[in-house]
């Protein structure tokens, strides 16, 4: 696709989504990823939170970044382009607001342990029959059936439980978790994918229906080859570090000043790679001039590639591998990534204002050519849009 089909005069001045209605009763990470991506691609979103607690449980982790207000990083990376309703639903009214939203919506997501909205009478069962084209998602830590459903869910316990910790980490170390909650993250991902799905069928054939998640199903879902190797020869994966199971060599190298990533993918890469460090006669050694044969043989290229790559810096490396064609690239921290001029090329990077204060967050890295992502409101103050919310019979937006 030509870069100019991305170009403002191309696009719509609203998203895909423009139109939808999304109620939205989650908290933490996995929901509120889900309904700021569907905020994002257009819909309006009505987040709803318990003012006797604070509000969603991420106002309170971590130090806010505007004076007198509730808004933490961890907050803010899940919440842009909704507006924040404070209202406790285990009073009557609250019950009454929720049920006449949910009347008008298109979409309701929460992530109660499974019951937890019945004593309410706002579960799906009792909404299906007055909300009968409600796609309504529910996402919890252990699913709606299976023995652990009374579990909590969070999403270190969701990595442990899943399989994902026993892979992460040195071969000789502990199981580590991913630097971010990304169970949380992926199924939040998989909830959109699942919403907009559901929301395809109910457009078809006017039907609404109940879609449902666990984090420790989505966790399992992506564990990919690792998953499916094991199912298939019975065989556990190691722990690696950084090292790939399949690939050789594949990973992060130390360097004279720091380190390299190399994912040297096939033969001819393995023959110009070694051509770079004078070690041309690896390629023909049995031992090493195929890949599985270097798999077979990790621990005794390690030995040679890895005091060989000591001689060199991290600029010579990337320098010599990109005119080799070989995949290679750097190890970069925050600050270096964000000083990129790729990243400010992709935007992704986005400021947005609250009151006097300027809030940089991450940007969608999803790019269209007729229907940009859009960000029209920045995460909320618990309970700041609650009047204009409750002020009116049809409090849901059309843009």
């Amino acid at each position: 696709m030509a870069a100019s089909e991305f170009s403002p005069a191309a696009a719509l001045p609203h998203g895909a989504l423009k139109g939808v209605k999304v109620l939205d009763l989650s908290r933490i990470l996995a929901g509120p990823t889900a309904t700021q991506l569907l905020g994002d691609l257009g819909a309006d979103v009505i987040k709803v939170e318990n003012p006797s607690s604070g509000g969603d449980d991420t106002r309170q982790w971590g130090k806010s970044v505007a004076e007198d207000a509730d808004l933490t990083p961890y907050f803010m990376a899940a919440n842009r382009n909704k507006r924040s309703l404070a209202l406790d639903i285990s009073k009557p009214e609250g019950q009454d607001i929720i049920r006449r939203l949910a009347a008008q919506a298109d979409v309701l997501v929460e992530n109660f342990k499974p019951g937890g909205l019945a004593k309410y009478g706002l579960d799906y069962a009792s909404l299906r029959e007055s909300c009968p084209r409600l796609v309504y998602a529910s996402i919890s830590g252990y699913g709606q059936t299976g023995p652990n459903r009374e579990k909590p869910g969070y999403d270190l316990m969701a990595q442990g439980y899943g399989g994902i910790m026993s892979l992460t980490g040195d071969p000789e170390g502990a199981p580590v978790k991913v630097g971010v909650g990304i169970a949380d993250v992926m199924c939040g991902m998989y909830a959109t994918i699942g919403i907009l799905s559901a929301l395809r069928h109910r457009d078809l054939t006017g039907e609404g229906q109940q879609v449902e998640l666990a984090l420790v199903d989505a966790q399992i879902a992506w564990l990919i080859n690792e998953g499916v190797s094991y199912l298939n020869t019975g065989q556990k994966p190691l722990r690696r570090g950084n090292e790939h199971p399949s690939i050789m060599p594949y990973g992060t190298y130390e360097t004279r000043d720091g380190h390299v990533i190399l994912a040297v993918g096939n033969d001819s890469q393995f023959r110009r790679f070694m051509a770079f460090l004078a070690l041309e006669g690896l390629a023909d050694d049995p031992r090493f001039a195929t890949n599985p044969a270097r798999l077979e043989n990790r621990g005794a290229l390690n030995d040679i590639l890895i005091p060989a790559l000591r001689r060199y810096s991290t600029d010579e490396v990337i320098t010599a591998m990109e005119a080799a064609k070989v995949p290679v690239g750097p190890v970069k921290t925050l600050d270096q990534v964000f000083e990129t001029d790729q990243v400010a090329a992709r935007e992704m990077v986005v400021t947005m204002q609250s009151g006097d204060t300027p809030l940089r967050l991450l940007g969608n890295p999803l790019k269209f050519s007729r229907t940009p992502v859009t960000y029209r409101k920045s995460p909320p103050i618990c309970g700041a849009d609650s009047d204009e919310i409750l002020a009116t019979d049809t409090p849901f937006k059309d843009d």
